[in-house]
């Protein structure tokens, strides 16, 4: 499919160990890389339902997906549980998602992904929502700036960096912001834009509640001996994940503050995260934050 490579596809479904006549969903198609393997592993009983809530995604143009247990939503997986029960499907076989912006979405400059790119300052997914990150650095305010740079961002000193950034209005392309990223991370070991553009991202599509809310909602979807896999581009991500995972596959009862009626229904498949090989490492280089974690329905 293009030249995209799909991260961690191998490991992803072999853990999903996916049964011919199983209902899954991919929660994020992007290129569709997991979609077409998940596929190849279905008979005419199974179902396979993918999400995506870029416009610019259409499984009709590779024809792997003109078949008909194949189901497409252009919507957020966030609204995976209003899509199923509108299908009367409440349990699933297995679930993955893979998290974090698209290779195609990174190529186009004028989506405002790239830093390295000059280019508009977009940053939606999902361009029928009306925030983007031109309206967040021209708007927004002291408190709001710090907020994002500070808990998206993990930017030291957010405060005098949010002050920095109003100083500094108007931004109208990315580089408008990689110049004063310049300026401020002078001596940063990565790109100065990276911290900088991961906040805005997150802020702009509201990433991290979207994973938060959508992992509690599948809970209840998942059979039991069905598989979660979640693959996360960076330390947000990932313990939102890790945080889901622990609360429903340990037992909470001896903590000084018991979550209430909770009970154990899942299992940790590895204990540790699944990361890419050497040699994929090697052939793809945007694959190096990919941290895998795999549960499975008790």
């Amino acid at each position: 499919m293009l030249n995209h490579i799909t991260v961690l596809l191998k490991e992803t479904i072999e853990s999903l160990n996916i049964k011919p006549d199983g209902i899954y969903v991919d929660a994020t198609f992007g290129f569709g890389g997991h979609s077409k393997e998940i596929l190849k592993k279905l008979n005419k009983n199974g179902l396979l339902i993918a999400f995506d809530h870029d416009q610019s995604v259409d499984p009709k143009l590779f024809v792997e997906f003109e078949q008909e247990n194949f189901k497409f939503i252009n919507e957020n997986f966030n609204t995976l549980d209003l899509y199923l029960n509108k299908m009367g499907i409440n349990k699933i076989d297995g679930i993955i998602f893979d998290f974090g912006i698209s290779s195609m979405q990174i190529d186009n400059k004028d989506r405002g992904f790239s830093y390295m790119q000059d280019g508009n300052l977009d940053m939606r997914m999902d361009r029928r929502i009306e925030i983007t990150a031109k309206y967040i650095l021209n708007e927004y305010s002291h408190d709001n700036l710090l907020r994002i740079f500070r808990d998206y961002g993990d930017i030291n000193k957010p405060h005098l960096f949010s002050n920095f950034i109003i100083k500094n209005r108007p931004y109208n392309s990315t580089f408008d912001l990689v110049k004063i990223t310049d300026l401020w991370f002078k001596n940063s070991k990565s790109h100065s834009a990276k911290k900088a553009f991961q906040a805005l991202r997150i802020e702009v599509n509201n990433e991290v509640n979207n994973i938060r809310d959508t992992l509690e909602k599948t809970i209840d979807f998942l059979k039991k001996g069905s598989r979660l896999v979640a693959i996360s581009f960076h330390s947000l991500e990932d313990k939102v994940v890790k945080k889901f995972i622990k609360k429903y596959s340990e037992d909470h009862s001896d903590k000084k503050i018991p979550l209430i009626n909770q009970k154990i229904t899942l299992k940790r498949i590895n204990r540790k995260p699944i990361r890419p090989s050497s040699h994929e490492l090697s052939a793809n280089s945007r694959s190096h934050s990919a941290i895998m974690r795999v549960a499975e329905k008790l």
